[in-house]
This record gives C-alpha cells, sequence and structure tokens, in this order.
C-alpha cells in the first residue's frame, strides 16, 4: 500500500526559508511525477512545483527564482526549498505522487509565513 509523507513545514519570518520532504513508500516503482501542491483557504488547491524521475521540473508563476525542487536519484523522495518567503505563501501543502492512472496524497504540512 502506497503511502505519502510531508515534514518540514512549519511558522517562518517573511524572508525566511524552509524545507519541505516528501516520501512515497510501499510501492516498487518509480512514480511518473511527484508534485507540490498548495491550499489556502477558501481557494482550490493549486499545483506549486513537480518533478520528473527525469528531472524535469515545473513552478507556478508566483514561486519561480524562490523555489526548488530536488529528487534523490533512484528514490521516491522530494524536496522542496523554498526560499524568500512571503505571507502569500502560506498554506497546507500537499505532496501528490502519480504513477500511470493513480494518484497518491500525502496529509499535507501547514506553512504559515507571518511577523
Amino acid at each position: 500500500q502506497v503511502q505519502v509523507a510531508e515534514s518540514g513545514g512549519g511558522l517562518v519570518l517573511p524572508g525566511g526559508s524552509l524545507r519541505l520532504s516528501c516520501t512515497a513508500s510501499g510501492s516498487s516503482f518509480t512514480f511518473d511525477s511527484i508534485n507540490w501542491y498548495r491550499q489556502v483557504p477558501g481557494k482550490q488547491r493549486e499545483l506549486v512545483a513537480m518533478i520528473t524521475p527525469g528531472g524535469s521540473t515545473y513552478f507556478t508563476e508566483s514561486v519561480k527564482n524562490r523555489f526548488a525542487i530536488a529528487r534523490l536519484t533512484g528514490k521516491n523522495t522530494v524536496y522542496l526549498a523554498m526560499s524568500s518567503l512571503e505571507p502569500e505563501d502560506t498554506g497546507v501543502y500537499y505532496c501528490n505522487a502519480v504513477f500511470a492512472d493513480a494518484d497518491y496524497w500525502g496529509q499535507g504540512t501547514q506553512v504559515t509565513v507571518s511577523s
């Protein structure tokens, strides 16, 4: 059974940094992509960043040049390094692992950017 777990959220001052971790376990295959989504109360969950096994990446416009994503070679572990954080980055960050037609989600980790 596939399980996805996130860690690394917390409270940070504007301009600060955090690193989120995501591990997808319980499978023998490599996921097609592992993605980070963000949800703010009252808004739809939005895709923030994604990475494929080949290293292709995507970032939503608002986080470009501030966030980086990396994947351990041969592992279903992904890191999201967030810097120059802004209050608008506040939300619950969810890790999503995709294989074929299946989606697997973690429980989410809260990130709060506030002074």
